[in-house]
């Protein structure tokens, strides 16, 4: 990101997080409205297209130079990246299973869930992925302060939405882990996202304590990189979970 300026960069993450948030509540309201699977779909694909390209930067598996030092910050950075994105593809078989899973036993039908609240919960966790991406081009850029602040509002936020999941919507469903298909699939899929979010939320807090030690820097910052990464990999999750537990089908 530093072959731009900071406002640039900043400008270009505001403008993907407004359009995130167009398409969030129109997919709403197309849920509400027309109960359309596919557009349901198209849209959940193209968020996870913004996210994955423009937070997630997945275009930087391709800055790989064979002349590079080996000994090299940017060559072991580059390593790391693509050691980082195996992970996270692996992970995503799990998450796909879990999809794979949900339509099985429960087709076009979903769980009766507070669509207010998931659409809370889904504007909590976009917004965090917004300040992440902005903590990341701050550091990116040597503005520690923003970067700091930045990172501490992502760390909040996440565990609100943590709190909206589990410490709300866990205890007002009609029902439980063991009341059929649909307490088996919703409590498993959002528990296993809770899960990420959870270990994404400690691995912020310790970027954000090295953060506050002036660990990094323009030059430096492969912890903060990937910590951005993940943090975008849950939101990617969500914003398919999302629309496969609060949208597609009819409540039952």
């Amino acid at each position: 990101m530093t072959h731009t300026d900071k406002k640039t960069d900043f400008q270009l993450g505001l403008s993907i997080f407004i359009l995130l948030t167009f398409l969030t509540v129109a997919e709403f309201l197309i849920a509400v409205e027309f109960a359309s699977t596919f557009m349901l779909l198209v849209i959940a694909l193209a968020k996870a297209g913004l996210v994955l390209y423009y937070y997630m930067h997945i275009k930087k598996l391709a800055n790989n130079d064979i002349n590079e030092d080996r000994n090299s910050y940017a060559y072991k950075t580059n390593s790391n990246r693509l050691g980082l994105w195996l992970f996270l593809l692996s992970d995503s078989f799990v998450f796909g299973g879990l999809l794979v899973i949900r339509f099985g036993l429960l087709g076009l039908s979903r769980p009766e869930l507070n669509q207010l609240l998931g659409l809370v919960v889904t504007s909590i966790l976009l917004i965090s992925s917004f300040f992440m991406n902005r903590a990341e081009v701050a550091i990116s850029h040597g503005d520690r302060k923003n970067f700091l602040v930045s990172l501490s509002i992502t760390i909040f936020l996440g565990v609100v939405f943590l709190a909206g999941v589990v410490g709300v919507e866990w205890q007002i469903a009609h029902f439980g882990p063991a009341d059929g298909p649909q307490g088996a699939v919703f409590y498993v899929m959002t528990g296993f996202h809770a899960f990420h979010v959870l270990t994404g939320v400690i691995f912020l807090l310790v970027v954000l304590r090295n953060g506050i030690k002036n660990v990094y820097s323009a030059e430096k910052h492969w912890a903060v990189e990937a910590s951005a990464v993940y943090w975008h990999f849950i939101d990617v999750v969500w914003i398919i979970f999302y629309p496969a537990l609060y949208l597609i089908g009819r409540a039952i």
